[in-house]
């Protein structure tokens, strides 16, 4: 009898630390539980994140001046130490993310903003697995999404302009569930759909335009949620799927 998967399972599975036989019983779990596949896939988008943004670094020697400081601190409790070194890399993490001093306040719809820019940057690169339900169960797909975010949503259709849906996926957002939309060109360029609630009391419905570490991202805020498209083509033809977008997922 095989045992259940537990969060435990999931998290070595993520770091490859399972045995083979258990490996093959997650992997088969995962397969008929697509909100445990969709936690397992952001948390491996997230080590390939911190691993791109920090693996350099570990090969770097230590700052002298840190070093002398090291030497003259008195020894903390072990907690303390942890906490400390913990609260340190998510502070660096964020700057390296956001690239914001740590006093400088994020406004709310640009935060959505760089949110949709950063779930771009991790999983458009994707060559096995850009998405986790496919343009074939696109029915399928609209309507997890729909349910898991809370909302009736729908694909926008980019066919005109050169764009075909390749499938979609589940995220975690700082609100709640959020859906991603991916689409692709005949050259292999992407673009995504971000789609979450939106902050309580945000009712801006601006259409707006930002440019975040070289991905475009064109988002507005639709009573209780918020939408932004995001890639990495010309301005102009980003205007022109934004546009498109705006209009179908607006009703217009």
């Amino acid at each position: 009898m095989t045992d259940p998967v537990r969060e435990d399972d999931l998290h070595a599975y993520v770091d490859g630390a399972l045995p083979e036989a258990r490996r093959l019983d997650v992997e088969a779990w995962l397969a008929a539980h697509l909100e445990d596949a969709a936690r397992v896939q952001a948390w491996a988008g997230q080590n390939q994140a911190l691993h791109a943004a920090f693996d350099g670094v570990l090969n770097e020697p230590l700052p002298i001046d840190l070093v002398r400081a090291a030497r003259r601190r008195p020894v903390r409790a072990p907690w303390r130490a942890m906490a400390a070194a913990l609260a340190l890399a998510a502070s660096g993490l964020i700057g390296y993310g956001i690239g914001l001093r740590e006093d400088q306040p994020v406004p709310v719809p640009l935060h959505f903003a760089r949110d949709a820019a950063i779930a771009h940057a991790v999983f458009s690169p994707e060559a096995r697995h850009p998405v986790e339900v496919d343009a074939a169960h696109a029915a399928h797909l609209v309507s997890w999404l729909s349910k898991r975010v809370g909302v009736p949503i729908k694909a926008p259709e980019f066919g005109a302009l050169g764009f075909e849906l390749l499938g979609g996926r589940l995220l975690a957002g700082e609100s709640g569930p959020v859906a991603q939309f991916m689409y692709q060109d005949a050259g292999g360029h992407r673009v995504t759909l971000y789609v979450r609630r939106a902050v309580t009391g945000n009712r801006e419905t601006a259409f707006r335009h930002v440019t975040e570490n070289g991905v475009e991202v064109f988002y507005w805020i639709d009573r209780d949620f918020g939408y932004a498209l995001s890639g990495q083509i010309a301005h102009q033809d980003m205007q022109k799927l934004a546009d498109a977008a705006y209009r179908q997922m607006m009703g217009g």
